[in-house]
């Protein structure tokens, strides 16, 4: 039996169904505040700031509570860790793959912030991205992108 096993930058195994589309920032795993290393294991126990990975707000009902992004409107649905998603950077349709290993961004703290391009806004941040994440789809000092997220 030959298994297919989803290699890294391969967006075939994202899908393409809408999820949910906003801002992304980028953060680095667990510990490692200030110049990102490759250390920590984030909220899953294998988040590594030089892979693919992000930290959605709703991976647990603990995540919920300390991310609250209802309380901006978004009512994202729960995807734990190991959910795999394609983020389309808005502007120049970059896509990226990764896998949720980590809980965030927290939403509550950044209620109606705001990213544009093309005369299109995206609003609240609703996803971390590991800097090897976001620099696959945007430059690391813009900070913040307007994406589109797909399951």
């Amino acid at each position: 039996m030959h298994l297919s096993l989803p290699r890294r930058g391969n967006t075939m195994a994202c899908g393409s169904t809408s999820l949910w589309a906003g801002e992304t920032s980028w953060f680095c795993c667990g510990n490692a505040w200030g110049p990102c290393s490759s250390a920590g294991g984030g909220a899953c126990g294998n988040c590594q700031s030089s892979a693919h990975h992000g930290a959605w707000p709703n991976a647990s009902q603990a995540c919920w509570n300390i991310t609250r992004p209802d309380l901006c409107g978004e009512n994202i649905p729960r995807r734990g860790c190991g959910a795999v998603m394609n983020v389309k950077h808005q502007c120049s349709g970059a896509t990226v793959c990764i896998t949720i290993t980590d809980c965030g961004p927290r939403t509550k703290d950044w209620c109606g912030e705001a990213t544009c391009c093309n005369g299109t806004c995206r609003t609240n941040r609703v996803l971390d991205l590991t800097p090897a994440a976001f620099s696959a789809i945007g430059n690391l000092s813009s900070g913040k992108l307007p994406v589109y997220i797909y399951e």
